[in-house]
């Protein structure tokens, strides 16, 4: 029998917690910024010297460089923010939803209509 991973209660999903926020707290104060357009131009214009302006963590930083959202969640990203981050990379959530579960998008939105989340 297979021990359940306690910080992975569902499948695609990390278990965000006091720890995790304390490990995140820059990324995720660095996703929040991308709120404004100033910080998104700052970001696009030189990556490292904005990942470095917040602080974050060499694993972050390659996940920032990798484009890895699931990277992201696990170094301690809400998915709140990380959602900021992917929208600089086109992505929305139904984007992430799919990279979450290893389904492709279409397979994604096919599974919420399926399930009654509605429209895809």
């Amino acid at each position: 029998m297979a021990i359940k991973d306690p910080t992975q209660p569902v499948p695609g999903t990390y278990l965000f917690n006091g720890k995790m926020a304390k490990k995140g707290y820059g990324l995720n104060k660095m996703c929040y910024s991308f709120n404004e357009q100033a910080a998104r131009d700052e970001f696009n214009k030189d990556p490292d010297a904005y990942c470095a302006k917040f602080g974050l963590t060499e694993k972050q930083i390659k996940a920032i460089h990798d484009r890895d959202i699931i990277g992201l969640l696990q170094e301690g990203g809400s998915i709140y923010y990380v959602a900021k981050f992917a929208g600089l990379l086109k992505l929305n959530m139904q984007d992430i939803g799919a990279i979450q579960t290893g389904l492709s998008l279409d397979e994604f939105k096919a599974l919420l209509v399926k399930n009654g989340s509605g429209e895809a």
